[in-house]
């Protein structure tokens, strides 16, 4: 039976408040958001965080830092991003969380009079080869522990960045994550990748768009939503209705119970 999961939001200020809310909706796990100050890992306590999950019923799991850059080739500046990802997988044994949830950064890029130059992909074997160390970091952080971290696409993966997903997807502990707006609103540029990849999908963000505009509640945009639910069933991926206020994620729940017989 799929799983489905709510995001942290702006208007549920504690974790109290988010888990209270999941129960509430009768989901089944929050998607704490490193971006946030109570998210850091310095703020989490494991202790308060196990007797929550006991108390509403509910799991986590964890979305990385959008920020994260691994392949940075400041030394220290990448340094600090593989210890975070190292300390949260601590963290994710600790809570017993199944997935991390991971943005594969671009990079800097220069622009030409005729064309846009990333960084990674002229220095593409630099690169590659920082992202076969951060595979090797994090599979003896994670060892047998059964811990994922799955990759979300954003906004359509370069020719670097499919070369350097090649080299996680090769290890059991990386995986994918589909994000169906993010991919529609840049015309499907991902979708052929995870379908030719789907033995590797574990993880979803689901939400509704139109056109550019993303993060709307399901059933009010023009996304076809039983495709990819079908999808994640085949797949028995963990769902997150991410969409970024109360009202959005209530209305999201109600479509899915609706229209997904679950």
């Amino acid at each position: 039976m799929l799983k489905f999961g709510m995001p942290t939001l702006i208007e549920t200020e504690t974790l109290d408040e988010c888990a209270a809310l999941c129960m509430a909706l009768r989901l089944d796990f929050v998607e704490l958001n490193m971006n946030l100050p109570q998210y850091q890992l310095g703020e989490i306590d494991v202790s308060y965080c196990k007797g929550l999950s006991d108390k509403y019923g509910i799991f986590y799991t964890i979305h990385l830092d959008e920020n994260l850059n691994v392949g940075d080739f400041n030394p220290y500046i990448a340094d600090g991003y593989k210890r975070t990802v190292a300390e949260t997988v601590k963290l994710a044994k600790e809570l017993d969380i199944p997935v991390l949830n991971m943005h594969l950064s671009k990079g800097v890029y220069f622009t030409l009079p005729d064309r846009k130059v990333y960084l990674f992909s002229e220095y593409k074997e630099r690169y590659l080869q920082s992202m076969t160390q951060f595979r090797e970091l994090c599979e003896r952080s994670i060892g047998d522990s059964g811990v994922k971290i799955c990759i979300e696409n954003c906004d359509g993966y370069t020719d670097f960045q499919k070369e350097a997903l090649g080299i996680f997807l090769s290890s059991p502990v990386f995986g994918l994550t589909f994000d169906i707006g993010h991919d529609h609103s840049c015309g499907g540029a991902d979708e052929g990748f995870i379908v030719e990849n789907k033995d590797h999908l574990f993880h979803m963000h689901m939400h509704d768009a139109l056109g550019g505009k993303n993060h709307l509640a399901l059933g009010t945009g023009e996304i076809d939503i039983m495709k990819y639910l079908a999808m994640a069933r085949e797949r028995n991926c963990r769902v997150v209705l991410e969409t970024k206020t109360v009202s959005g994620l209530r209305r999201s729940v109600e479509w899915i119970r609706k229209h997904a017989d679950i």
